[in-house]
């Protein structure tokens, strides 16, 4: 059987970890396993994964803190959060901090399966195409073209910088300073510019459709994603 892909399920309860990887497994992945966040920082370091399965509430650092040094260091491997939690404010915190997904617990196996087989392909089928995918939105990196829904967008260069910032990192939140460095550098025109230019792109991205992508995360940036 052709592997599925390599993927690290951290999880300190023994017995949902025993279900993840032996369904992870018979389904053709690879599975490696820790049990603290520690252990998993020492094999994401020095392994390369297509996914990581990760519980939020693990002995030492937690999920969000070992989410948060992976994404700071520069590893944007996927990561799919399991968590009890389940409120508004904890899923935020779980993207803030650089979750692709988040699935609460109790949970299917096979929705684990398929929300992770999601996440693979979003962060490399896309990205190997030459497209940026959210939902009905796609951007060309190569012509620079922007559709949705079939249509075709006229976005200016600006807001393209800024489309393509958000997508890459869907559905995780983007903080105001990084946008603000993706498209100026270190040197942003003014305190308004960031929301001028995210105003035109919504009236272009979102206005004409029922459905809205472009988000605001109250104090902490900005997402893009298909919430329906």
């Amino acid at each position: 059987m052709t592997s599925a892909g390599d993927i690290l399920v951290v999880e300190d309860h023994r017995d949902i970890a025993a279900l993840v990887c032996e369904h992870l497994e018979g389904v053709g992945f690879e599975v490696d396993y820790a049990d603290t966040g520690e252990a998993a920082l020492h094999l994401v370091a020095s392994n390369r994964y297509d996914a990581l399965v990760l519980d939020l509430m693990l002995p030492g650092i937690d999920g969000i803190e070992l989410c948060g040094r992976m994404r700071a260091a520069g590893n944007d491997i996927p990561v799919l959060m399991l968590t009890a939690r389940d409120t508004l404010a904890d899923k935020l915190s779980g993207f803030e901090s650089g979750a692709d997904d988040y699935l609460v617990k109790p949970f299917d196996l096979p929705e684990l399966e398929a929300r992770l087989l999601a996440i693979i392909r979003r962060r490399q089928g896309g990205a190997a195409a030459g497209r940026l995918v959210v939902g009905d939105l796609s951007v060309d990196v190569e012509t620079h073209t922007v559709t949705r829904a079939g249509q075709n967008l006229t976005v200016t260069p600006t807001g393209l910088k800024l489309l393509s910032e958000l997508i890459r990192h869907s559905p995780r939140v983007v903080e105001r300073r990084a946008l603000e460095r993706a498209v100026w550098g270190d040197a942003p025109p003014d305190s308004d510019a960031l929301r001028t230019h995210l105003y035109q792109l919504r009236k272009v991205v979102d206005r004409p459709f029922k459905t809205a992508l472009i988000h605001t995360v109250h104090s902490a940036g900005f997402r893009i994603a298909d919430e329906r």
